[in-house]
């Protein structure tokens, strides 16, 4: 059983909801991720999607664009975050999760990537522009390392995507809540709770929502219906303003706290009803 498995058992257990915030790994460097990722878990986070910034971010929105632009500026390599993580996994035993795209990862080569990144402490994967069809090779070494390979469903996604990551989904299944690129939204589809239902009807593995989500009455919403709470560009765009690496740190810190504090009553509200 992984880390992203063991943390979905131990939630369920307390009838809580998983807080995966998402931050873009080197931005502004390597050492304030490092930072960033130990006030996370403080601040209450149960997993944390570590993005691999890459120079076309097609689903992100103008907030992870840039973090990535920020990020390659120094000229940040895979091999560079993969050794920040291994400090921070020296420390810490909360499920990490690397985020990025295909190209990367193929030119790292994936069986190397795979072995990798295991060695330096991930325990899943997920790539935003694998289809789950196309999807077998990067998930043949992922498996073989440990790791879990999370796939992604959106509205669009018809019955057949549905039943494909219903068979294959390991650790949780990752639903885009919205159609488009990532950014804070100021309001969610109320079409949102049936989606996830349908979803829930065909596996057990574990749902998380993402895309759009910005607020803590929005995330108190969504752990109504959904086993997670997936959080990017309002808390990049918390890191871009603040100065300086003890401040970005802080500013997170406190961003996931109280967005975990308002998880957690509106579940408390849900079981004295």
């Amino acid at each position: 059983m992984s880390r992203i498995q063991k943390k979905f058992s131990q939630l369920k257990k307390a009838d809580e909801a998983a807080l995966i915030p998402f931050i873009t790994a080197g931005d502004p460097d390597l050492q304030t991720t490092l930072a960033i990722m130990r006030a996370l878990e403080a601040g209450g986070a149960d997993c944390i999607e570590l993005g691999i910034p890459f120079s076309d971010p097609t689903a992100d929105g103008p907030t992870i664009q840039r973090a990535s632009e920020r990020a390659l500026k120094n000229h940040l390599t895979l091999t560079q975050i993969l050794q920040m993580l291994r400090r921070f996994r020296s420390t810490s035993e909360i499920p990490v999760i690397l985020f990025g795209y295909f190209n990367p990862f193929f030119r790292f080569g994936l069986e190397e990537f795979s072995r990798q990144s295991a060695r330096a402490g991930a325990d899943g994967v997920l790539c935003v522009d694998l289809p789950p069809e196309e999807g077998e090779e990067l998930k043949r070494w992922t498996d073989a390392e440990g790791m879990d390979l999370i796939f992604l469903l959106s509205p669009a996604s018809g019955k057949a995507r549905l039943e494909l990551v219903a068979r294959k989904a390991r650790g949780f299944i990752y639903y885009v809540s919205v159609t488009g690129v990532t950014g804070a939204r100021r309001s969610l589809d109320e079409q949102l709770r049936s989606q996830i239902a349908q979803v829930r009807r065909m596996t057990s593995i574990p749902v998380g929502v993402g895309f759009g989500i910005s607020t803590p009455q929005q995330a108190a919403w969504i752990v109504k219906f959904a086993d997670a709470v997936v959080i990017g560009s309002a808390l990049v765009e918390t890191i871009e303003r603040a100065s300086g690496s003890l401040a970005k740190a802080q500013a997170a810190g406190d961003f996931v706290s109280k967005i975990k504090r308002a998880m957690k009553r509106s579940r408390s509200n849900g079981r004295k009803r």
